[in-house]
């Protein structure tokens, strides 16, 4: 009996270390799911094999898995990313805004570019103090047509992008987009570098903290969920 229970014990250690070495996921004590938003967000293009990426098609089945699951109670979404592909972000973005579970985020290194709808689609974010946060304009690598309807689309993108932020945080649109089109930080693009304090002053995250201030956070609204159901 004692060795099938160490087999099992086993088995789920092996398991565990899997899911972080492959897809920067694992279960936490207490029921806490943990999902890392490490490097370049990849879209429908595959990376170079030397790129650190968050695949997107790793991680929606993931979060619909965690929103069905009545064994997980809450998620907790860490970000050092530089961004990546637009329709990939929002997707994920929009997925984790959308589970009926308490969510808290956590910016470490960064949560730059699409990273940033990411990091406020929780329902409590954090940014440790040297976090950094950029908010710019749209790119696009590649060829690009030199017509009205390109610059259109660009537009399209940027109001999905600033909707998406204003109705998830306290900033305002119209700051937002000040802040995405300001020429005056980036030598060589438009935008700004938002670092820890600078983030929650302008309303994007709601804390100053580490993982030790998420994971309070987050078991608090765990427990308040349970008291009013």
């Amino acid at each position: 009996m004692a060795e099938k229970e160490n087999s099992n014990s086993e088995n789920t250690e092996t398991k565990k270390n899997e899911q972080i070495r492959e897809y920067g996921q694992t279960k936490l004590e207490h029921n806490i799911h943990l999902l890392s938003v490490i490097g370049e967000i990849e879209g429908h293009e595959c990376l170079s094999s030397n790129t650190k990426t968050t695949k997107y098609e790793h991680v929606l089945p993931q979060l619909a898995a965690i929103e069905d699951s009545s064994d997980i109670q809450g998620l907790l979404v860490l970000l050092n990313t530089v961004g990546g592909d637009v329709e990939a972000g929002l997707a994920i973005a929009e997925m984790i805004a959308s589970i009926d579970k308490p969510t808290v985020s956590l910016v470490l290194g960064g949560s730059h570019s699409i990273g940033v709808p990411i990091a406020v689609s929780t329902d409590y974010s954090f940014i440790v103090p040297t976090g950094t946060m950029v908010i710019h304009p749209v790119r696009m690598n590649g060829t690009i047509i030199g017509a009205p309807q390109t610059y259109d689309y660009f537009k399209q993108m940027q109001n999905r992008i600033l909707g998406f932020i204003s109705s998830h945080c306290e900033a305002k649109r119209e700051r937002l987009e000040e802040l995405m089109l300001d020429t005056g930080m980036l030598t060589k693009d438009l935008g700004t570098i938002l670092v820890g304090e600078q983030a929650v002053k302008e309303g994007i995250i709601n804390q100053i903290g580490g993982i030790h201030e998420a994971i309070t956070k987050l078991h608090e609204m765990i427990q308040q969920s349970h008291q009013e159901a």
